[in-house]
């Protein structure tokens, strides 16, 4: 592995951050909570789900990977079929990352993705072969037995975070007029 292939990927990461956050610039709490198209996003909540979902990786190549627990009597095929007597917290947590939730402000938003970043780089700064794997935890949208390295996982927040950047520039655009390019 090589240290410059590893301060290339937490570049283009930071450059990814920084497009999705370029949108949001000086959106008021209420303009990022706005829903301004057909579908349920907003701006504040895409940067939220952002921060959540590297936080998650994150902690999948430190070596804790994000349980996916069901209540006791709950299965996947009740989740599925949306006829489930309950669902978990993390479930409800993932939905509600893409909200602006009463409390939220943009600038607490963008300073949990701050912080998160900060994490990310101490994290895999001190990871010293990108080609570490380790199985994924068992869930319904993972390959039973797949593995992913930390270099693919990086290559996904990068990729994931870019295609964010794209719709919180379609969602500016709504609310204002503006993009970020």
């Amino acid at each position: 592995m090589s240290i410059d292939e590893k301060t290339e990927l937490l570049a283009q990461l930071a450059d990814a951050r920084a497009a999705l956050l370029k949108t949001a610039s000086g959106l008021s709490d209420e303009q990022a909570g706005a829903r301004p198209t057909v579908s349920a996003l907003c701006l504040g909540g895409l940067i939220k789900h952002a921060a959540s979902t590297e936080a998650g990786w994150v902690r999948f190549i430190a070596g804790n990977p994000d349980r996916h627990d069901l209540p006791d009597g709950v299965t996947w095929a009740d989740i599925a079929a949306g006829t489930a007597r309950e669902f978990p917290q993390w479930m409800v947590d993932y939905q509600n990352d893409f909200r602006m939730l009463s409390g939220d402000t943009l600038a607490g938003v963008v300073q949990r993705y701050a912080e998160v970043a900060r994490t990310t780089e101490e994290v895999v700064g001190g990871i010293s072969d990108l080609s570490t794997a380790q199985p994924l935890p068992e869930a319904p949208w993972n390959e039973p037995g797949a593995t992913r390295s930390v270099r693919r996982v990086l290559m996904q927040l990068i990729s994931e975070t870019a295609q964010h950047a794209g719709h919180a520039d379609i969602l500016r655009e709504s609310i204002d007029g503006q993009t970020s390019t």
